[in-house]
């Protein structure tokens, strides 16, 4: 009898042991770009696309987000700060003082992009020039060589947001409760002002109109900030889990993002 006690405690023992085992690992929140060595931060993610976006909502050419990258890297490490040198505050530094908005304006990343991209196409030869020149040329910076450190960086994020396949930003995080407040109604205001024309269907997704694969890297960017935790885009399907995969249930246009 002792023996088969032993027994059964020793097989309760080995089945909970396996169960701790099979419980989900933790997940580092961070972006990356396959091929290459850049490891964001899903903050710096999420500024990126949105710099992207804006460039990509003017028209400009993709040189003009790789400048704006890089000028936000040596600036903020791509973070919207509430502090700086002086009165400089956000993504790209601007101070207020000179004339670049209101404190509460630079600290919105739309308003500040935009504010850069006003500036860097009155920079004459923009497109061809040098980029640490062209950034100093807008930024007025005491450190005008620091920008250049930052262009292969630059052309690899924003060629992975601009890309028209899947997969070329990857973004990872663990999934948390939500938070309170209208979420639905967050998103779709995220989408409208930086990614397109969103709908919302009766089961609560939100659908963008005219939405591309720039736009599904935008919301995979965005994802753990807005708690988006499925994206369904033209037979794939993407969680901060598993990432991009194809899925014959996902063939659905436009792209399509739902809440966790």
């Amino acid at each position: 009898v002792p023996f088969v006690v032993v027994a059964v405690l020793a097989a309760v023992v080995g089945l909970l042991w396996d169960r701790r085992e099979e419980a989900p690992p933790s997940v580092t929140s961070q972006c990356t770009v396959p091929g290459t060595d850049v490891q964001l931060t899903t903050e710096q993610g999420a500024n990126a696309a949105t710099i992207a976006a804006v460039a990509r909502s003017r028209g400009l050419p993709a040189r003009a987000t790789v400048i704006a990258l890089a000028t936000a890297q040596q600036e903020s490490r791509l973070r919207n700060l509430d502090y700086g040198d002086r009165d400089s505050l956000g993504l790209f530094q601007q101070r207020p003082s000179q004339g670049w908005g209101s404190p509460e304006q630079v600290q919105d990343p739309v308003y500040a992009a935009g504010k850069f991209f006003d500036r860097l196409v009155e920079v004459p030869g923009w497109e061809a020039g040098r980029l640490t020149e062209v950034a100093q040329a807008v930024q007025r910076s005491g450190f005008p060589e620091a920008y250049q450190q930052w262009e292969p960086m630059a052309s690899a994020v924003a060629g992975a947001l601009l890309a028209t396949t899947p997969d070329a930003l990857r973004c990872s995080f663990s999934p948390t409760a939500a938070g309170g407040g209208d979420r639905t109604a967050v998103l779709t205001e995220a989408v409208r002002r930086e990614a397109g024309a969103p709908t919302v269907g009766s089961d609560g997704a939100v659908s963008v109109a005219g939405a591309g694969w720039p736009e599904a890297s935008w919301a995979v960017a965005h994802a753990e900030r807005l708690g988006v935790g499925e994206i369904l885009m033209d037979g794939w399907r993407w969680t901060p889990l598993t990432g991009w995969a194809s899925s014959p249930s996902a063939f659905t246009l436009p792209l399509q993002l739902r809440l966790s």
